[in-house]
């Protein structure tokens, strides 16, 4: 078991979660891990690392499968410049190589934002550590544990 996978299981267990983590063929888009699933593309709770322009830091963005970020929302969120994030700080800020980046389960805490959509399910589905494995849960103990807030930042 990779070191990424055991992080995300501990952070679920020490929320008292016994997780449901699934291993799924390499899913590149959200559309390949909802059909992997059998579930709606928007159940698929998309990670996305954005870059602080100023601080430096790496920013959350949860998302719905289906939706998309809205830079300038997501700016205003965040109280300043964002930009994309590389494959060197996101791993070094979360632990995560992209494609299997987790809501939770990072190595330095991100500030976080989650997308309204994803409250419309009772599951939704979220990369576990690695690009091949997944964890489904509420959405609102999605929000709990990864300390996001709900806001619209999608277009």
């Amino acid at each position: 078991m990779s070191k990424s996978l055991k992080r995300v299981r501990a952070s679920l267990q020490g929320a008292g979660i016994d997780p449901d983590i699934r291993e799924t063929a390499l899913a590149r888009t959200a559309q390949d891990a909802a059909s992997a699933l059998g579930c709606a593309v928007d159940q698929i709770a998309k990670s996305i690392i954005l870059r602080g322009e100023r601080s430096g830091a790496a920013l959350l963005f949860i998302t719905a499968g289906g939706n998309q970020v809205d830079l300038s929302r997501a700016t205003a969120l965040a109280g300043e410049p964002l930009g994309k994030a590389d494959a060197a700080l996101i791993r070094a800020k979360t632990g995560f190589a992209i494609g299997g980046v987790a809501p939770i389960g990072h190595l330095t805490r991100p500030r976080a934002w989650f997308d309204r959509r994803l409250l419309d399910f009772d599951v939704i589905w979220a990369a576990a550590g690695t690009p091949h494995h997944v964890f489904g849960l509420s959405p609102q103990k999605i929000v709990e544990i990864s300390s996001a807030e709900i806001f619209d930042f999608t277009s």
